[in-house]
């Protein structure tokens, strides 16, 4: 997979060579590119931002850089994906996470400010697929938080990306519900005892244990997760 990030601050996404994903880009998993939107600019302050129409507080990125850089980057077939991080997007999800995880080119549009002229995103949607996804109901300072977030979701989704591929089976979210808790030795800490069914060895009992773990975890922090019933 191919990831292309825009950004204004192409120094924020350094944390992308450490961990997995380091290992998945050095080991030629991941293909990821940082660029800065002011190398798309023409002016000697490379500027990219300016007063909105309508007024209002704020500064609203200019759309000529924004779609030079997207014209650079697109593929011509219309295979890539825009994807932005806004408030103002689709809940980001981990279905929508394994969906961008089949995908072969992904590039990230990082706002700032008030963020980019609603026009590029008209334009782009006749040359890329736009995806607009917010990360919950706040408000972040831009958009490169976010698209990290959502890079990390999706590269982990990446055949090879992570070494056992069965951890990725029983997380939180893959099956509807919240992950159980985990433990590890020693079985008494500090007072503290791993549960008698996690000792026991019997497959069977563990799996009830945890699928019923399950269940409490939903149930009490994210009842939303559960059907009606």
């Amino acid at each position: 997979m191919r990831i292309d990030i825009v950004t204004i601050f192409p120094e924020f996404f350094s944390v992308l060579d450490v961990s997995l994903l380091g290992k998945a880009r050095s080991g030629g998993l991941l293909d990821l590119h940082v660029h800065d939107l002011r190398s798309w600019t023409t002016d000697r302050h490379r500027t990219v931002d300016d007063t909105p129409y309508g007024g209002g507080a704020g500064m609203v990125m200019k759309p000529e850089p924004w779609a030079q850089a997207l014209e650079a980057l697109f593929r011509p077939d219309g295979s890539s994906t825009l994807v932005v991080p806004t408030p103002a997007g689709t809940p980001f999800k981990q279905s929508i996470a394994r969906s961008l995880a089949e995908h072969e080119h992904l590039v990230f549009a990082c706002g700032r400010y008030e963020g980019i002229d609603a026009r590029v995103f008209e334009w782009a949607s006749s040359r890329a697929t736009v995806v607009e996804l917010s990360l919950g109901d706040y408000v972040l300072n831009g958009g490169e938080v976010a698209a990290m977030a959502i890079i990390e979701a999706v590269g982990r989704l990446v055949p090879g990306v992570v070494g056992n591929p069965e951890s990725l089976v029983e997380e939180s979210h893959e099956d509807g519900l919240l992950e159980y808790p985990s433990y590890t030795k020693p079985a008494s800490w500090r007072g503290l005892d791993v549960p008698d069914v996690l000792l026991s060895g019997h497959h069977a009992r563990v799996g009830a244990w945890r699928h019923e773990q399950q269940l409490e975890r939903t149930r009490r922090v994210r009842p939303d997760l559960l059907p009606p019933a």
